[in-house]
């Protein structure tokens, strides 16, 4: 089974994806990056970005009949590693105990230079 979940209530694809696929026991989503689907706009700073990413990858998941409890896996991806611990403080208040296992990593550069993405991988 493969069903593609989406949502308005997060950005659209730019390019030949899906926002997320279910698999029936997971979810997918692909990397949200920080952009408002209400105005189409980049928010200023890491804080805000990772905000706003967090919360596209909310609504992906809520599309999906999930919450961020269903998350097992993210990987995160920073156009800076100096903006870790900020990016850090902002995520941490996302999850609750058991945390997903995580990634981060920086990179070269990311779609429309925001400074995050994030992705996840949610279990039913």
């Amino acid at each position: 089974m493969k069903k593609v979940i989406s949502t308005d209530a997060a950005p659209g694809a730019i390019g030949p994806y899906s926002q997320a696929i279910d698999t029936g026991t997971f979810v997918y989503a692909s990397g949200q990056i920080p952009i408002d689907p209400a105005t189409g706009l980049i928010p200023e700073g890491i804080k805000a970005q990772t905000a706003q990413s967090l919360a596209n990858v909310k609504a992906i998941l809520a599309a999906a009949g999930l919450t961020m409890a269903n998350v097992v896996k993210t990987t995160v991806f920073l156009a800076d590693m100096g903006d870790f611990a900020a990016m850090n403080e902002v995520y941490a208040e996302a999850f609750e105990a058991p945390y997903p296992a995580r990634s981060a990593v920086a990179v070269r550069e990311l779609p429309k230079q925001v400074l995050v993405e994030i992705e996840v991988l949610a279990a039913r």
